[in-house]
């Protein structure tokens, strides 16, 4: 293996890009660190910033085509290889740069035979295209392919639904989203008492801006965020001006957390295999066969359970208390009670979540 050696600031917070290529013109890649961090706060930071480059930053597609001539989506047109269907999936891959506010037209008007590609659409000059040489349909025949198309800018993803289906138009299901994938990992240095981390980031982007700019935007649209919380005042502004009355469920807040938190335990739980343990493999064996695979499955047995299972013994029992007691901080009754009273007490007694 391999040790990367980065040079970082360890007085005043400060960012650098220290990795940046293009793997293809719709695909880029940049590797950036932040330092230095206090111990947790560049978990904080990673998290925040990834959900914001992937959930904050506008992107442009094209939602929407329009042609007269095609009477459902699943339909084929003389003189054109692809079917509707096939057309709408390659419009989806066309991937644009732009400044636009709302949305915009656009059009295609080409006669064949021949290769219809994305160089093919007439844009608006606030429109970009980032790869003319995506594929759109294949004319067989002397036959004019014209559609129109509609161009959105906007975030996140737009699934079609029946209901935006109408005469000679048909939505695309759009992903707004220009950054690809994110991944943030943590690098700590220093002694015990002045702990410090490094925040790496890694972002990928679909061509349409480079990465630098990606974490540029995210960092301003999360800021923008939170600057409400900056005002020390609360604003009194008359309800029947900026304000509406919202209808809450009738439910305890305390009494809702309290049953979430209990269904996460329960999920947690089912991810602990016995096997994970320090159990003896003839124990091992004998809980697996009485169909004991998890954490969860344990928990729900009690000590008189056990001592029924075949082959076991009290030695057995006691080595299993043992474990539980010294990994998770719980253990298990004497008699048989529901798994739910077996949650509250690790919940209660265990910090290993």
């Amino acid at each position: 293996m391999v040790r990367e050696k980065v040079t970082v600031s360890t007085r005043t917070l400060q960012w650098k890009c220290v990795e940046s290529r293009t793997d293809s013109k719709r695909l880029y890649y940049g590797r950036f660190i932040l330092s230095p961090l206090m111990k947790g706060q560049a978990d904080t930071i990673g998290i925040a910033m990834r959900r914001a480059l992937l959930g904050e930053i506008e992107g442009t597609c094209i939602t929407r085509v329009k042609s007269e001539n095609v009477p459902h989506e699943y339909s084929t047109i003389t003189g054109i290889q692809e079917s509707v269907h096939d057309i709408l999936i390659n419009l989806k891959e066309i991937v644009l740069r732009s400044n636009l506010y709302g949305t915009c037209e656009a059009s295609i008007c080409v006669r064949g035979p021949g290769y219809v590609t994305a160089q093919d659409i007439i844009l608006p000059p606030y429109v970009e295209i980032v790869d003319n040489t995506q594929h759109i349909a294949s004319l067989i025949e002397p036959i004019y392919f014209c559609i129109g198309l509609e161009i959105e800018r906007n975030r996140g993803y737009l699934i079609k639904m029946p209901h935006n289906f109408q005469d000679g138009s048909y939505p695309i299901d759009a992903v707004f989203m220009p950054v690809r994938n994110v991944n943030h990992s943590i690098h700590s240095y220093g002694n015990r008492n002045e702990k410090q981390e490094i925040l790496f980031l890694e972002i990928w982007t679909n061509g349409s801006l480079t990465p630098k700019e990606a974490l540029h935007e995210a960092s301003r649209n999360l800021i923008d965020l939170f600057i409400p919380f900056l005002d020390k005042k609360e604003e009194n502004i008359p309800l029947e001006d900026n304000q509406h009355m919202v209808p809450l469920s009738q439910f305890t807040f305390h009494d809702k957390l309290d049953k979430l938190r209990k269904n996460k335990k329960r999920i947690a739980l089912k991810s602990i295999f016995i096997d994970q343990s320090e159990l003896s493999p003839r124990v091992y064996n004998c809980l697996k066969r009485s169909n004991i695979y998890t954490l969860l499955d344990l928990l729900n047995n009690s000590q008189e359970d056990l001592m029924k299972i075949e082959h076991f013994h009290l030695e057995d029992v006691k080595q299993i208390l043992g474990i539980l007691e010294k990994h998770f901080a719980v253990d298990l009754p004497k008699k048989r009670f529901s798994i739910c009273s077996a949650i509250d007490v690790f919940e209660r007694d265990s910090e290993f979540y």
